[in-house]
């Protein structure tokens, strides 16, 4: 059981998301990022707070993300490019992007991929692109596969699952098509599980899939991660490590 929560602790993208964030509440969620077990993969969140983040953490191992084109994914083309260029001019290092999604849905299938392509050339191969698919939003698994498959064409370096702001987040099913998309096209690229993932039985089962579909050391935070910030003291309390009044759980 430690060796797990230890693992998904390595996967854990920090994140707060909320209308109220501060400074303050930053450097709170920042103070959890390094533990006595592991550092967690990143914090994420809004571009304005990356200065807060690269103060608190910079030099210790965590990677710096926030979004853009969130959380409705309907800002456009050129809006996109520029938080994305605005995230890199201000430290991030990943890149969490919401793709036009309700537009594929609908029946446009080059809008999504045609953002993927020119934020990945914004991003070059220093920083990592993680696009959200919002895969609460689709009632047909086949629609989520086809989407996924498109995104990893267009150079995604990680697909992930959701914004954690609509009423349907993480799910398996989503995870098991999104995964066998990423195996059947022989490409390199992660996934992300976000939204809606508060204990460590939760992400024993999402690594556990992702390990039958990959491969167990396919599993690593290069490849794969949670956006959660629930999770943490779940973890720690496995680990053994009192924890103080529950984390506020935005994603």
């Amino acid at each position: 059981m430690t060796k797990n929560a230890k693992l998904a602790l390595s996967l854990l993208d920090l994140t707060s998301l909320s209308a109220d964030d501060t400074n303050e509440s930053i450097k709170a969620l920042c103070s959890k990022a390094v533990t006595p077990f592991t550092s967690v993969a990143a914090v994420c969140v809004y571009p304005p707070f990356l200065s807060v983040c690269q103060t608190e953490l910079k030099g210790k191992g965590v990677n710096f993300a926030a979004v853009a084109n969130f959380p409705s994914g309907d800002e456009g083309l050129e809006s996109a490019i520029a938080q994305t260029k605005n995230i890199i001019a201000l430290g991030g290092n990943e890149v969490d992007l919401v793709i036009p999604y309700k537009e594929w849905i609908a029946g446009n299938k080059n809008s999504a991929p045609d953002m993927i392509r020119a934020c990945k050339d914004v991003c070059g191969d220093q920083v990592a692109l993680k696009v959200i698919l919002e895969s609460g939003a689709f009632e047909n698994m086949d629609s989520l596969y086809d989407l996924s498959v498109a995104a990893i064409n267009a150079g995604a370096d990680f697909i992930k699952t959701s914004t954690g702001k609509t009423d349907t987040s993480a799910t398996l099913e989503a995870a098991e098509t999104m995964l066998k998309a990423i195996k059947d096209s022989g490409k390199k690229c992660g996934f992300k599980a976000s939204g809606g993932i508060r204990t460590h039985a939760q992400a024993v089962e999402y690594m556990e899939l992702a390990q039958n579909i990959m491969g167990e050391s396919w599993v690593c935070a290069d490849n794969f991660r949670f956006g959660a910030s629930g999770l943490l003291n779940d973890l720690l309390g496995v680990l053994g490590q009192a924890t103080d009044s529950e984390q506020k759980s935005t994603y």
